[in-house]
């Protein structure tokens, strides 16, 4: 057995008197990649977070490599030998690669001038033993963002980590670009690296990892080498109960008569769009699949009236819109959970309440005043609605964990009482018990006479959902598929790639 890297025994915290990690063992071993999963909330961040410094544990232990330690900040554990990716990257894009890696440790000259030659020469020896090629002199806002994830990590290992915390690190990545991440991962590995990686994509977990462990409530409640278990298993752990089968398909009536409720003719944008077309019909649920980059994400800030439309129409209703603003399209009845809800869908450092409420203020006053009890009620209502787990709604949402979070975009834009919504990239970073209540939400939606434009990465999502999917590419709608016509996600994967089956 490999010695462990990390041991953690008896973890607790609590936040405002609410028991987040409850007696939590953690172990992790040199030379091998370990999961940690759990649903939303479960406390993997958090237990995370105390590893390297962010949280001081209210009770228990850790040792790293057999040596116990106290670590009361990130500097302490950068000192243990602990570093830490997070999902939001911590880099400054204006600079290069390699001002990034070594941004406050930067190498100096005899006049205690920076010198970015020595730093260049460090990053690009560093990029060769990760067995990377990336040019430490480019500006980072010029390379994709697989080189953004490689250069966290690279910071990470200059600093001698022998322990890498990996936060949701395939979430902005294309397929290519998760296994080019792979590889990098299985090279550290082999040098000795212990890399602990936290994941809500089963795929990524049961294909990478050796070891995996479940939270969930707080509780460690399943630890075992991955080739002992099951997918099912997992999931069963990870929700406490077996998973409802809301992720497969169910074939929906949607009559081809049914009343237009969106019409998009040949819309052209100068971000993507070349001449899109498309119909939704009420009642109707529609994927838009694509790679990325095709124009899926601008088709839905055009109609939403972010991205200026240069050509074209749409007609909601049977009847022509224009559309020049998010206001134009939520008067429309048109509503957007957009791609990124951190930085497009929320105001972290806001409270629940003051979230929800924000784009339903002009239907909650009057004469200039606010009802704040008819906005209590209002989100306690949705709260109740979409089951959406926090201690208060006055507390600010960046402290909600990233599924409780969403829940809240998608609550507050039901509020407005849409027609058609557009979600792009909907269970983006939630648990699979949360994605298959939004699959749930998603298609009561529809079938209370609404209508639904559901942009996804997540194949497996889309055709749990969709009733019809069109393939993008180019900024054009390339194919039209009826969800019945779909074999299985094989078949789909093609499409989106283009291969001729």
């Amino acid at each position: 057995m490999r010695a462990a890297a990390v041991a953690m025994h008896g973890i607790s915290k609590s936040f405002s008197g609410v028991r987040v990690l409850d007696s939590v063992d953690f172990e992790l071993r040199s030379g091998e990649i370990h999961a940690l999963v759990g649903g939303n909330g479960a406390g993997k961040s958090t237990l995370m977070k105390i590893l390297v410094g962010i949280y001081a544990p209210d009770e228990g232990t850790f040792d790293v490599e057999g040596r116990r330690v106290v670590v009361r900040s990130p500097y302490d554990a950068r000192e243990a030998g602990i570093g830490m990716v997070f999902q939001e990257f911590s880099l400054i894009p204006t600079l290069t690669v390699a001002q990034n890696v070594f941004l406050t440790r930067e190498a100096r000259g005899r006049a205690g001038m920076i010198d970015d030659r020595r730093s260049e020469r460090q990053a690009r020896e560093l990029f060769r033993r990760m067995g990377v090629d990336i040019d430490p002199r480019r500006p980072l806002d010029e390379l994709p963002t697989v080189h953004w994830q490689l250069t966290e990590i690279a910071k990470a290992l200059s600093q001698d980590a022998r322990v890498l915390i990996m936060d949701e690190p395939t979430a902005a990545l294309a397929k290519a670009e998760t296994e080019q991440l792979f590889q990098l991962l299985r090279r550290l590995k082999a040098q000795g690296i212990a890399i602990v990686y936290i994941s809500h994509r089963m795929e990524e977990v049961f294909e990478i990892c050796d070891r995996i462990t479940v939270l969930r409530d707080g509780r460690r409640v399943l630890t075992d080498d991955a080739a002992n278990l099951t997918m099912q298993r997992v999931i069963d752990q990870i929700v406490g109960r077996k998973v409802e089968q809301a992720m497969e398909w169910k074939e929906r009536h949607v009559s081809p008569g049914a009343d237009m409720l969106l019409e998009v003719r040949r819309l052209v944008s100068s971000t993507k769009l070349r001449g899109i077309d498309l119909q939704l019909r009420r009642g109707e649920i529609l994927g838009l699949a694509g790679l990325m980059g095709s124009g899926r994400s601008e088709l839905a800030r055009a109609i939403f009236g972010i991205d200026r439309i240069d050509s074209g129409e749409i007609l909601i209703g049977g009847r022509p819109v224009t559309i020049r603003s998010p206001e134009d399209a939520i008067d429309a009845g048109v509503a957007l959970i957009p791609e990124d809800r951190r930085a497009q869908g929320l105001v972290l450092d806001h409270t629940v309440r003051e979230n929800f409420l924000l784009p339903l203020l002009g239907r909650i006053s009057w004469s200039g005043f606010v009802d704040d009890r008819g906005g209590e009620r209002l989100v306690e209502a949705f709260v109740n609605r979409l089951s959406i787990r926090l201690r208060s709604i006055d507390q600010p949402i960046r402290l909600l964990s990233g599924g409780n979070q969403q829940k809240v975009v998608i609550a507050k834009w039901l509020g407005v009482e849409p027609r058609i919504l557009i979600m792009d990239e909907p269970t983006a970073g939630v648990d699979i018990g949360t994605k298959g209540e939004i699959v749930t939400m998603i298609r009561a939606f529809a079938e209370a006479g609404n209508g639904v434009l559901v942009i996804s990465s997540e194949l497996p999502e889309l055709l749990a959902v969709s009733d019809r999917i069109l393939i993008i590419r180019d900024g054009r709608v390339e194919r039209e598929l009826a969800r019945s016509e779909i074999r299985n996600e094989e078949q789909l994967h093609h499409a989106v790639q283009g291969i001729a089956t």
